[in-house]
This record gives structure tokens, C-alpha cells and sequence, in this order.
């Protein structure tokens, strides 16, 4: 069932992207596309799930985003990282970090804009980028700040209150959970988007989720805690139950006329003031 939620068949998405390596690993590589055109563009940088232990940017990622976003005047970055058990959520987390610094250090040359800078992420990638938008260690030891982040788009994650989701999980997730976070209360919560949301923070959030019950309180429970730590924070609601649900946003994400797009669209406007 996880496999379907990531969509393992490798699809035909938008041509034209760069293949670049942001680190030594073989797994620490992205591909960007970048829109043609005279003015640098803003760039969204995407993660994708898979429970921290699998899953690619060839097949974890629906072939909607890619050109949607191009055709909105944005660069869009997909990127590859470290799977458990060979790496740590952390080193996840810093390889998120670092594929960020990659691109914003080459921006003049690539033609994008590293003033106006998104992160998001699906599932696993979700927790991941909402993760480094509200502690900011993994963003320092790249060479960068919140101030390099102007905003975070978590894509239906459900592992931002890391010991309550564990708690809770099931017999399908709970292994998952427990390679991921281990046994130790001090680091899941440590791994804990909801336990960093105290000021300071990436600035703006846009949180969207299907209707799985354990991603809208987990959703709503972030959303929560980063208003109180002073962050703009929007939350979209939209069909889908389940897995398939689950599955479907990921798939759907810059369809035109997939509910969650002009939400996202909408969002991408006033954070890069376009």
C-alpha cells in the first residue's frame, strides 16, 4: 500500500531538465527545470516521499508539477536524498538543506532568483521540509537562514507531532515509523516540526491534506502551533480518502483543474509577490 501511495512506474513528465549533482553521495542529485526568459525566476524545490526509506524524484513525484510550474515563470527543483536505513532522518533533513544551498549558490548563473524561494514536499517529504522550515540547524549548516526561505508547502504529511503519530500508528506504518524515529522519546521529539514552531520560523506555510484523519489533526495541530509562534499559515482541505487520497494529491498537484492547484497557485503569488 505504500508503494501505491508513492506511484513507483516511472512516468513521461516535463522535458527539458538539468540532471545536477548537490553533493558526494550518488544519491544527492536533483533535476531543474528553469523557465526561459529574460528575469531570474523564483524556484520551488521539492521532496519526495516515501516513507524516509524509498522512493526517487523518477518515481515519487506526479508529472503535473514540473510544467505547471515552469509554465508559471518559476524554476522547479526535484530532488533525490538519503534513504533510511542507510542515512538518518537528520542527514535527510540536511540533504534537503543542502540541494537548497546547491541551487541558490549557482542562481545568477542558472537564471533563478534566490530572493524568492519555496520548499515543498509530499509524505515523507512533507515532514521533511517542514521539518527544516521551523528548526533552523539544518538550514546553518548548509550556509543558510530562514531568511533564504520565503515560505514552506508540506503536501499531506502526517509525522509533524512525530511521538503522537507513532503512538497512534497502525500495524501497516508503525515499522516504518520506528526505522525512521527509533525508540528514543528526546529525538522523535526532536525530529518534531510541531516542537519547533516557536519563533523563529520560515515565514509562510501553506499546509495542505486529503481527508486521512491522522494528516488533518497532525496538519491542524502544526498549523496551530506555528500561528502561535508568529508564522502566516493557510491550510487547504481537499477531497480523498485513504491512501488513494493520499496518493491522488501527489499525482494530481498542477493539474488545472485538480482542486488543490489553484490553491497552490494562489499561494505562490503572494509569497514570491508575482
Amino acid at each position: 500500500m505504500e508503494k501505491r501511495a508513492e506511484g513507483d512506474a516511472k512516468r513521461e513528465r516535463a522535458p527539458g531538465a538539468q540532471t545536477l549533482s548537490y553533493g558526494s553521495d550518488p544519491a544527492q542529485v536533483l533535476d531543474l527545470w528553469v523557465p526561459k526568459g529574460a528575469r531570474p525566476a523564483p524556484l520551488v524545490l521539492y521532496v519526495h516521499g516515501g516513507g524516509w526509506k524509498r522512493g526517487s524524484k523518477d518515481t515519487a513525484m506526479g508529472n503535473a508539477l514540473p510544467g505547471h510550474l515552469v509554465g508559471q515563470g518559476y524554476a522547479f527543483a526535484s530532488i533525490n536524498y538519503r534513504l533510511v536505513p542507510q542515512a538518518t532522518v537528520e542527514q535527510q533533513a540536511s540533504d534537503v538543506a543542502q540541494a537548497l544551498a546547491f541551487v541558490v549558490g549557482k542562481a545568477a548563473s542558472m537564471g533563478i532568483d534566490r530572493s524568492r524561494v519555496v520548499i515543498t514536499g509530499h509524505s515523507a517529504g512533507a515532514h521533511l521540509v517542514a521539518l527544516v522550515g521551523t528548526d533552523e540547524q539544518y538550514l546553518r549548516k548548509a550556509g543558510l537562514s530562514f531568511a533564504d526561505v520565503d515560505g514552506v508547502m508540506p503536501n499531506d504529511g502526517a509525522a509533524y507531532d512525530v511521538p503522537k503519530q507513532m503512538a497512534q500508528a497502525g500495524r501497516l506504518m508503525a515499522d516504518t515509523y520506528k526505522q525512521a524515529f527509533g525508540t528514543d522519546p528526546a529525538r522523535q521529539k526532536a525530529l518534531s516540526p510541531v516542537f519547533h514552531a516557536a519563533a523563529p520560523n520560515a515565514p509562510r506555510f501553506l499546509l495542505l491534506h486529503v481527508q486521512r484523519e491522522d494528516g488533518v489533526a497532525q496538519a491542524n495541530e502544526l498549523a496551530a502551533a506555528l500561528k502561535r509562534g508568529g508564522s502566516s499559515v493557510e491550510v487547504g482541505s481537499f477531497p480523498g480518502k485513504g491512501l488513494q487520497g493520499h496518493a491522488e494529491i501527489n499525482r494530481k498537484l498542477g493539474e488545472p483543474d485538480y482542486a488543490a492547484t489553484p490553491v497552490m497557485d494562489a499561494w505562490l503569488k503572494g509569497v514570491f509577490g508575482g
